[in-house]
């Protein structure tokens, strides 16, 4: 089953074609999966802004589906023009008038891809990046007369560290989804059938990092660049910063403290000067450190408690070398599985939303273009 999925809930546009096949552990082949990044459009303002975010999802989703499209050699123009219903396409279109006639040029001289459904991110996320998507994706779904599958963002995640790994899972799983985002606990019965056992009070981890790396003086986003610091640190200066929340009984994070805690360190060691380098890299890995403190000695409780046999990272801070080698290391002497996303699937991507999307199939998860809406608050 081949599947065109988009992915825009956030400041990546992504478009992926895979295709799939099995049931219980599916296998996957990724047929091409192009993403779009706008991070140098939002390192100034340190964070992303979602009406311009939106812009420039209008801007790049029919360029990115093209290639995405030639790459799977599925572009394909038609030898005449393709009758459109416009009052249709005008009415889905509306609030995209900018995007509007190029789109309709598009679909007016290219023929129907032979994939057999659309997948695209529903929620949770920026709801005016949620409907970019949603909005291209029903013009696309009402011309080529195709199904479409609605993906829940963190199942997209869960799923980015199931597509390139061969070994099978077993159950119950654990899975840590945390990313700028999200920072949530999830007991994995099956797939497909999951229940949130923890989650963020506050600031999501990589909320946190970029942050504290805007207090440094230091680039958005804040997860590589603190990670970079920190593996150049020599000189630790004795630092110490706080662990939140990490000795109480529960599956709960909270990073705001953390980022104040980092805010009067600096006033206290920089005397109101500007931090030397090493001043710099001692902060960014103590303050990387206290996270990874949290995440794993909060994860491997859970993991302790519901029995589980397969452990699964995902989501942007997942990336981090440093935490995927301590959860290793602490993991190593169990029998627990452990699962992490390539890292060109780490941050968001179509990739993980068609393969969410292919197990929705499975289940009979399909909807028309008219049932389709986003939800910027949307659970698991």
């Amino acid at each position: 089953m081949k599947i065109l999925s988009i992915e825009t809930s956030c400041d990546d546009t992504s478009i992926a074609i895979i295709e799939g096949s099995g049931k219980k552990n599916p296998i996957f082949e990724i047929l091409s999966n192009i993403i779009s990044s706008q991070i140098d459009i939002h390192k100034e303002w340190g964070g992303v802004v979602p009406m311009l975010a939106k812009r420039e999802h209008q801007k790049n989703l029919l360029p990115v589906l093209k290639k995405a499209l030639k790459k799977a050699n599925l572009l394909e123009k038609s030898n005449k023009e393709i009758k459109l219903d416009n009052k249709v396409l005008d009415k889905i279109l509306e609030k995209e008038e900018e995007q509007k006639e190029i789109l309709k040029d598009f679909l007016k001289n290219y023929k129907k891809p032979k994939v057999d459904a659309i997948a695209i991110t529903v929620g949770p996320g920026l709801e005016p990046c949620l409907w970019a998507g949603i909005n291209f994706v029903k013009a696309l779904a009402q011309t080529w007369n195709i199904d479409l599958i609605p993906v829940n963002h963190i199942e997209g995640h869960i799923y980015s560290s199931l597509v390139e790994n061969k070994e099978k899972m077993s159950f119950p799983a654990i899975a840590l989804i945390v990313s700028g985002g999200h920072t949530q606990i999830i007991l994995i019965k099956e797939l497909g059938k999951y229940k949130l056992i923890g989650e963020t009070r506050d600031d999501a981890a990589g909320e946190c990092f970029d942050k504290v790396a805007k207090i440094l003086g230091l680039e958005y986003p804040g997860g590589p660049i603190i990670s970079e610091k920190a593996d150049l640190c020599k000189n630790t200066l004795n630092i110490q910063l706080p662990r939140p929340m990490v000795s109480q009984q529960n599956y709960e994070f909270s990073f705001s403290g953390l980022k104040t805690a980092v805010l009067y360190l600096v006033r206290d060691i920089s005397k109101n000067k500007k931090l030397t380098e090493t001043q710099i890299r001692a902060v960014s890995k103590e303050t990387q450190q206290a996270v990874i403190d949290v995440l794993i000695k909060k994860t491997k409780k859970a993991i302790r408690v519901y029995e589980a046999q397969s452990f699964i990272l995902g989501g942007g801070v997942s990336a981090n070398k440093e935490l995927r080698k301590q959860f290793k290391e602490s993991l190593k002497d169990s029998q627990v599985k452990i699962f992490f996303p390539g890292k060109n699937l780490s941050t968001d991507n179509a990739v993980m939303t068609g393969a969410a999307a292919y197990s929705n199939f499975q289940e009979g998860k399909i909807k028309t273009w008219k049932q389709i809406k986003p939800n910027a608050n949307l659970r698991l």
